[in-house]
Parts: C-alpha cells; sequence; structure tokens
C-alpha cells in the first residue's frame, strides 16, 4: 500500500515537471508506464504492431492533456483509460474484430520438459487464451492484467476504470466463465 502511495506521488509530481515542460520528466513517465499501457492495449486489440502504434498515439495524446489531468485518480488509471479508447477507435478504423489468432499466442515454456510435454502446455495455453478472449472486456481485462501483470485488484480496478471490488468481480466472473468453457469443450 505504501508502495503505491509512493508510486503515485512520484508520478504526480512527474506529471507536474512534464506540464512545466520537463521533457526528462514526460520521458520518465513513458518509461515508467509504457509495459502495463502496451498490454491494455494489446488485449483490446490483439495485434503487437498495432498495439505499438496504440501506445505510441496513447502517450501523445496523454501529453497534449496533461492538463486536463486532475490527479483525482492515480495518473495510471488516467493513462490506461486513454489507451482503451485509442485502442477501441483502433479497432473501429480497422473494421476488425476484437479476437486473436490462436497462432499468436505465446509459447509456453517449461524448464525441464520434454518435448511432448512442452507441446501438451502450449496447446492448453491456446485453449484458455482462446477462451479468455471470448469475454467481455472488463472481464478479460481483470484476467489478463491479474494474471499476465500480476497486478493487485486495486491497481486492475484504476486500469478497467472500477473500484477494487468490481476489479475482483470481473476477474472471478472471468475465471468462471473460463473454466465452465473449457470444461464444456473437455465433455
Amino acid at each position: 500500500m505504501h508502495a503505491r502511495r509512493e508510486t503515485r506521488e512520484r508520478d504526480d509530481a512527474l506529471v507536474d515537471r512534464a506540464r512545466d515542460g520537463d521533457v526528462a520528466a514526460l520521458d520518465e513517465l513513458v518509461r515508467r508506464h509504457y509495459e502495463l499501457a502496451y498490454r491494455v492495449a494489446l488485449s483490446v486489440v490483439r495485434d503487437p504492431d498495432t498495439a505499438s502504434d496504440v501506445v505510441q498515439d496513447a502517450f501523445v495524446k496523454a501529453a497534449r492533456g496533461l492538463s486536463g489531468y486532475r490527479g483525482d485518480s492515480p495518473f495510471l488509471g488516467w493513462l490506461a483509460t486513454i489507451v482503451k479508447n485509442e485502442a477501441r477507435t483502433a479497432l473501429r478504423s480497422a473494421g476488425r474484430r476484437n479476437e486473436s489468432a490462436l497462432d499468436a499466442v505465446a509459447p509456453v515454456a517449461a524448464a525441464g520438459s520434454s518435448p511432448a510435454e512442452r507441446a501438451v502446455l502450449r496447446d492448453e495455453a491456446r485453449r484458455v487464451r482462446r477462451h479468455v478472449d471470448r469475454l467481455p472486456e472488463k472481464q478479460r481485462l481483470a484476467v489478463e492484467l491479474r494474471i499476465d501483470q500480476g497486478l493487485s485488484f486495486r491497481e486492475v480496478g484504476e486500469v478497467i476504470g472500477s473500484s477494487e471490488g468490481s476489479a475482483r468481480v470481473n476477474y472471478h466472473h472471468g475465471i468462471t466463465k473460463v473454466r465452465a468453457w473449457m470444461t464444456e469443450e473437455s465433455t
């Protein structure tokens, strides 16, 4: 809890400096939050190249709109909202559906396992990813941010624009649906 408050205070100090034209402060905000912004974009657009473009556009928009950031909520939540909106815009303009190809799933590496075991794990990871991709956006983001990024429920809530409790509920419902779909598929 203390570390999050310190991070928020450092972010707010960087935002103040960036508003005053300090390019190094803006660069530090980008460095600090790029990976999470990319993950949010990727979870919406499902394409690495498009996600990179979205994040770049989102940071440009955020830099131009720093005067609109009031500090009522953490900078990360404000930035994540911009990233999600940019990602949705990219999807609409590309006319794409919000799905990923099965071959786009990152390979799973298990230390000390045989090639056959690794193949089974990769197949299982693809099955899970396919079902996670079916979830509504907030549930999908909650599951991915919690599992892939290891964020706390409070941080997940900030990113998806909800309370900590809502983040927990979205995560729980998402995991429950994925388990049910996988059970249905296995029977």
